[in-house]
C-alpha cells in the first residue's frame, strides 16, 4: 500500500506532473504546490460528505452546524444511531440523506464498519467497504480516500468543480464528462490525486477573485 501523501510528496508529484503537462505546470508556477488539503477520519466527516452530496460546499456546512446544535452538539454515530429521521428533517436535512446518515450511524455504532480500520486497506477495498453502506457511492469513497486518508492516486470522477476547472485549464469547448475527465487524467498516473489538488487550488483561487 502506497504511504499517505505529505508536503514532500505533494512536490515530488507537482515536479512530475509538470514534466508532463505543461498547464497543470501552469498552476503550479502560479499558485505553488498545493497544501496538503485533508479532513479527521471518522463519521463525523462522512455525514459532511454525504451532506456535500449535490450541494455547494457552503449550504453543507450551514446544514451540519444545525445538525450539531439538533443532537446538542459534536456529531457522533452514537448519538445519531438514536435518531429518528424526523430529527434530522428538524436541521434541514432532506428524508433521504437522513436515511443515509442515520445508517451510518447505526453500521458504525454496531461494529459493523470500523472506520479507523480503513487506513490499513487497499484502495479497492475501501471502496468496497464504504460503497456496502447506503447514501456512499464512488465519489463519496473516493473523496475520502483523497481527503482523509490522502491516498496518492485518487481521481474523484462526478466532481462538479474539478470539471469546470478542467474545462477552463484545458481550453475545452465543453465541460468535460466523466468519460473524458477519466481519459484525460491517464496520463497523470500515479498522482492523479495531487493533479485533482492543482486543479481544485486553481478553481478556488479563480472563486476568490470573483468574489
Amino acid at each position: 500500500m502506497t504511504p499517505p501523501l505529505t508536503a514532500q510528496l505533494i512536490q515530488r508529484a507537482v515536479t512530475e506532473l509538470s514534466a508532463v503537462d505543461d498547464d497543470l505546470a501552469a498552476i503550479a508556477k502560479r499558485h505553488g504546490p498545493p497544501p496538503v488539503w485533508g479532513r479527521p477520519a471518522g463519521f463525523a466527516t462522512l455525514t459532511r460528505m454525504i451532506l456535500e452530496q449535490q450541494v455547494s460546499l457552503k449550504a453543507a456546512a450551514t446544514i451540519y452546524r444545525r445538525l450539531g446544535a439538533q443532537v446538542g452538539g459534536r456529531v457522533t454515530a452514537h448519538r445519531l444511531a438514536t435518531c429518528d429521521i424526523a430529527d434530522l428533517r428538524a436541521a434541514g436535512i432532506t428524508g433521504q440523506k437522513s436515511s443515509y446518515i442515520i445508517g451510518l450511524a447505526q453500521a458504525i455504532a454496531g461494529g459493523d464498519i470500523d472506520l479507523s480500520d480503513l487506513a490499513r486497506r487497499d484502495d479497492d477495498e475501501v471502496r468496497r467497504r464504504l460503497m456496502e453502506l447506503r447514501g456512499i457511492g464512488v465519489w463519496t469513497s473516493d473523496v475520502y480516500l483523497l481527503m482523509v486518508l490522502r491516498r496518492p492516486d485518487i481521481w474523484p470522477v462526478g466532481d462538479l468543480a474539478l470539471a469546470i476547472s478542467a474545462q477552463r485549464v484545458k481550453r475545452l469547448r465543453s465541460r468535460p464528462d466523466d468519460k473524458r475527465l477519466v481519459r484525460m487524467a491517464r496520463r497523470w498516473r500515479p498522482w492523479r490525486s495531487v493533479a485533482a489538488r492543482l486543479l481544485w487550488q486553481d478553481y478556488l483561487a479563480i472563486q476568490r477573485r470573483r468574489r
